[in-house]
């Protein structure tokens, strides 16, 4: 197998790392909070990189799990950056939502040094992490996926080649954009049969055996919005930023979107209002400030 570095462990890095260390892969890994690192190798038996440069150095697969693209491109310069670490040969996968753009962008500094890059961000939420049963979808050359697929498949479930550099993470955002869509347009659909005198969750009983469902309707609403749980597993800030993603890449390439540019100025405006720590179901809060109707 070859060795391993994993730079970010967050909500969904942590489990992804996890699974790693329990491989023989040599993990390094490298957090911006180094406390966090340190707690995590101390408990997995991986070992704490000081600087990511450390981590990549000697690494021949370097993972990054980061909230957007821009922190991974921030990552790559600088005595301690990444390119002076990583190593001719090596191949950087970038495990974040990120955006298509930015994606190229690092993939053509890299490629200056003889090193590959695929765009891989995950689907499946802390869930689908702590279970390795993420679904990976990648950006970049087929050949470099087949070389990296067996570091991959320890935490993904579902590997997917979604075509050139950037496909990956246009396919992520594509997807969130639509998971934005449904938990908005269940709420709004909810809100008003409950003001037409129908119990959401006699409500949901049909819609869930009928042509209406979603993994939102089926899922999200009974479990967090009519037990009014609403557990904090993915930020709202960060589904916005996914659906800003999938309006610009619609915008790129000059195609009418009305419905992904709506929904990225609805969530634009509820996580302005909400704040940055909410999770992404409760937005349902705000369509029902918006109506004035609680759906319980």
């Amino acid at each position: 197998m070859p060795t391993v570095a994993f730079l970010g462990l967050g909500a969904i890095g942590a489990p992804m790392a996890r699974h790693l260390a329990a491989h023989d892969l040599g993990l390094r890994v490298w957090n911006r909070t180094a406390t966090r690192a340190a707690a995590f190798a101390a408990s997995h038996g991986a070992i704490r990189a000081a600087t990511p440069a450390d981590a990549a150095r000697g690494a021949d697969i370097v993972l990054t799990c980061l909230p957007v693209s821009a922190d991974v491109e921030s990552l790559l310069d600088g005595p301690d950056g990444l390119l002076a670490g990583l190593a001719s040969g090596s191949v950087l996968v970038d495990c974040t939502s990120g955006d298509p753009a930015t994606s190229r962008r690092i993939a053509a500094r890299l490629a200056a040094q003889g090193i590959a890059f695929l765009d891989a961000p995950v689907s499946g939420g802390v869930v689908g992490a702590e279970n390795a049963a993420l679904t990976v979808m990648v950006g970049g050359e087929a050949a470099v996926l087949e070389r990296v697929r067996p570091v991959l498949a320890v935490f993904g479930k579902s590997i997917v080649h979604c075509g050139a550099i950037g496909a990956g993470d246009a396919v992520k955002a594509v997807n969130n954009a639509l998971l934005a869509l449904h938990i908005w347009s269940a709420a709004e659909g909810l809100a008003t049969l409950k003001r037409a005198g129908v119990d959401p969750a006699v409500a949901l009983e049909v819609i869930n055996t009928s042509s209406g469902r979603s993994n939102s309707s089926m899922n999200l609403f009974p479990e967090r919005v009519l037990t009014r749980a609403f557990p904090r597993t993915f930020r709202l800030a960060l589904l916005d930023k996914d659906v800003g993603i999938a309006a610009e890449v619609a915008r790129a390439h000059k195609l009418p979107t009305p419905m992904l540019q709506m929904t990225a100025e609805l969530y634009r405006a509820a996580h302005l209002a909400m704040g940055e720590e909410v999770d992404h179901v409760e937005v349902v809060k705000w369509v029902e400030q918006l109506t004035g109707t609680v759906i319980q």
